[in-house]
């Protein structure tokens, strides 16, 4: 049986205000996070709009060895270029990545295979051929697949990756390394003398060759829109659950 005018479940103490400051500061949290992530999609397709077109752009030639110290790695980025010069084919590396959205028909576990390139007039570059399943690497380690005598090559630069706080040291044995740096790329070859501060990845090859080049674009998932309706769906969820919440505190009480 209910009684009119029967004094509220809860009372309004700071209990009670401090959960609605909570509840509303989660709310203003959320919004910024989905506002955030609607900016970093802005930013991921801009990106992926310039590097798109910057592939498509005629290559450009590399810059002499003499320039090179003084050269802007930054606008060869994803550019294309071109070089002639030949193979160091005794001295490959392998490193280590996981191809998770591959363009080739190979993906998973595997290496890239690196393999420095002596330019005419001096300097070297190092060349990335492609990608290999882990489980046929080792094939690739030894100078027998590396293309012999003076060629010329064209490909996309890519920038120096950075080792990070748990990046491991190079596997000597193996003659693996983590990242591609050409600096501790050329450490582990035994290359010396100029040594470019990017490599160059190397096209796709006839369709299910190996290395499977081609493999050039912006790396991750550009899940950002997914993260950001997430964010609003929590920011309309919560202050719907606080004003039951609220409701539920402040009916009268049944007798």
């Amino acid at each position: 049986m209910s009684t009119t005018g029967a004094p509220p479940r809860a009372r309004m103490d700071l209990g009670f205000w401090s959960f609605i400051v909570l509840m509303l500061a989660l709310t203003a949290l959320f919004v910024a996070l989905g506002v955030w992530q609607v900016n970093r999609l802005a930013w991921k397709e801009g990106l992926i709009a310039e590097v798109t077109a910057r592939l498509n752009q005629p290559p450009y030639d590399l810059p002499p060895v003499a320039e090179w110290p003084s050269t802007d790695l930054d606008s060869f980025e994803f550019h294309p270029v071109a070089t002639s010069g030949q193979y160091v084919p005794d001295k490959t590396i392998l490193v280590f990545t996981s191809l998770s959205d591959p363009r080739g028909k190979l993906g998973g576990p595997g290496d890239w295979v690196i393999t420095p390139f002596a330019v005419d007039g001096g300097g070297t570059v190092f060349v990335n051929r492609g990608f290999v399943p882990q489980s046929q690497v080792q094939a690739f380690v030894g100078p027998e697949t590396v293309p012999r005598g003076h060629v010329s090559i064209s490909g996309i630069a890519v920038a120096a990756e950075q080792a990070g706080a748990f990046t491991p040291g190079p596997d000597i044995a193996k003659r693996t390394e983590w990242v591609r740096d050409p600096a501790r790329l050329a450490t582990l070859a035994g290359v010396s003398g100029p040594v470019l501060g990017f490599t160059i990845d190397l096209p796709a090859g006839a369709a299910g060759a190996l290395p499977q080049g081609g493999e050039t674009g912006v790396e991750g998932p550009n899940n950002h829109l997914g993260y950001a309706l997430t964010w609003f769906g929590f920011a309309i969820l919560t202050p719907c659950l606080l004003g039951f919440w609220v409701w539920r505190q402040l009916r009268p009480a049944r007798a």
